[in-house]
């Protein structure tokens, strides 16, 4: 099954780095979202986040826990994110943990694409099996 819209960020809390040097930045950013469409509800991201030098090459690590209703079945799950920058090639990777759903979405196994428009809106694709 497929599920789309969109989603808003909020709160966005960075930590202080715990490691800089040598142009490179270790840190931790939390973050609010906002879901729309097929996906309804809020969610928290906690995210370890890399940056270099060079604008475009950047990584972060993150683990986001959703609670709402997807496709009209309420419950919660948690999200892995990794995605990596390198010189302006962007990948990204969110995935669901494994046995994390709860409620109506038990079971719940899939992956979420993620698309930024050049205007800042923030959409996605959810690949699910329930």
């Amino acid at each position: 099954m497929t599920a789309k819209g969109t989603f808003d960020t909020a709160n966005w809390t960075p930590q202080p780095p715990f490691d800089d040097r040598d142009g490179v930045t270790l840190g931790l950013v939390t973050l609010d979202k906002a879901w729309h469409g097929d996906l309804t509800g809020t969610s928290v991201v906690t995210m370890l986040i890399a940056t270099t030098p060079v604008e475009t090459s950047r990584s972060y690590v993150a683990l986001e826990r959703f609670e709402g209703t997807l496709d009209g079945r309420t419950g919660s799950f948690v999200v892995q994110h990794d995605a990596r920058g390198d010189g302006g090639e962007q990948s990204v990777s969110v995935r669901v943990v494994a046995d994390s759903a709860t409620g109506e979405l038990r079971g719940l196994r899939g992956e979420i694409g993620i698309a930024i428009a050049p205007d800042g809106t923030h959409s996605y694709t959810f690949d699910y099996t329930l």
